[in-house]
């Protein structure tokens, strides 16, 4: 029996529906904790790994012999150390496209709730304070509004072709332009990233962390757009320099922002974002539905399954 490690620490429930879907011929192992010498030993006669939010570096993947392959639960890899992959010969790849839709509705949910200043009104009602008024006259609508879409991959795109019942103007920069029939199904004008930050009323964020993003909303990009635009991040953390989004929140030169994604995880309690009102926080669970669940683990193991059977796996998951 080949052994897959669930590396990353789960609730009971997912742990059972995660056994429901193990390849025949497999074996698979959780990891219930994040101590890196507990991860060790469990490394040492894993065949595969699977894994969510955790973080696998070259030291780890030193010390397990019999790996072949990672499989990432979702699309982002910034927690893999790819460099010491490629260079052990282990291949990683991800479930690619696998909860768009559900990162895009998310996304949703977020400039909804940062324009209608929803932690500020839940907030008021649980201490009996009626701001009907006040929010008449501070809240903005979705509808009409310029979006920008920093990225434009599978869930960027996604989020396009969800506000077409907004009525919105919708702009997006990438590092490469998509097809020209792909912006006509999204209805998508590609911009530069100056335009992008100073034209957006609402702009979110849908690009990797790396070299390039990290921190790319900063105090320069801030000062290019509007005092009254809204920041959404469903993508990662480390594209903000959280300083920076505080400070332009709390002295008016952005409306709000709406955040699933932190750099630490869960963000310490004293962190800035818990003070402000005009912050909507989510627990990275942009992908958190039931429906995605099964679609996600079966996905995973299908390619581990592949890969052990030397079968064509989609070249959209192959990342090293």
């Amino acid at each position: 029996m080949k052994k897959i490690l669930y590396m990353t620490p789960s609730a009971p429930v997912l742990r059972e529906q995660m056994l429901r879907w193990v390849p025949e011929g497999f074996v698979l192992e959780f990891a219930l904790q994040t101590d890196q010498d507990y991860h060790q030993a469990l490394l040492e006669d894993a065949d595969y790994v699977f894994i969510a939010g955790s973080r696998i570096g070259r030291y780890l993947m030193q010390h397990a012999p019999r790996l072949k392959m990672i499989q990432k639960w979702g699309i982002g890899v910034d927690k893999i150390d790819l460099e010491a992959a490629k260079d052990l010969g282990i291949h990683v790849y991800i479930t690619s496209g696998a909860n768009a839709l559900q990162v895009a509705e998310h996304t949703l949910l977020l400039m909804l709730a940062t324009l209608r200043k929803l932690t500020y009104a839940q907030k008021a009602m649980r201490a009996q304070q009626w701001v009907n008024a006040e929010l008449r006259t501070t809240c903005m609508q979705l509808t009409g509004k310029t979006v920008g879409l920093y990225g434009f991959g599978n869930i960027a795109q996604q989020v396009a072709k969800q506000l077409r019942g907004f009525d919105v103007e919708l702009i997006y920069h990438s590092r490469r332009r998509a097809a020209p029939e792909i912006e006509q199904q999204c209805a998508a004008r590609y911009v530069d990233s100056e335009t992008l930050f100073s034209q957006s009323d609402v702009l979110s964020l849908h690009a990797p962390y790396n070299a390039q993003t990290f921190e790319m909303i900063n105090r320069s990009t801030l000062s290019l757009m509007k005092p009254s635009a809204v920041l959404i991040n469903t993508a990662r953390g480390e594209l903000i320099k959280d300083v920076d989004l505080v400070d332009a929140l709390q002295n008016g030169r952005l409306f709000g922002a709406g955040i699933d994604v932190f750099i630490q995880e869960p963000p310490p309690v004293d962190h800035p974002f818990f003070a402000l009102d005009n912050v909507v926080m989510t627990p990275h669970s942009g992908a958190s539905v039931q429906e995605v669940v099964d679609r996600v683990i079966e996905h995973g193991f299908n390619n581990i399954h592949l890969f052990d059977q030397g079968l064509p796996i989609d070249p959209a998951d192959r990342i090293v």
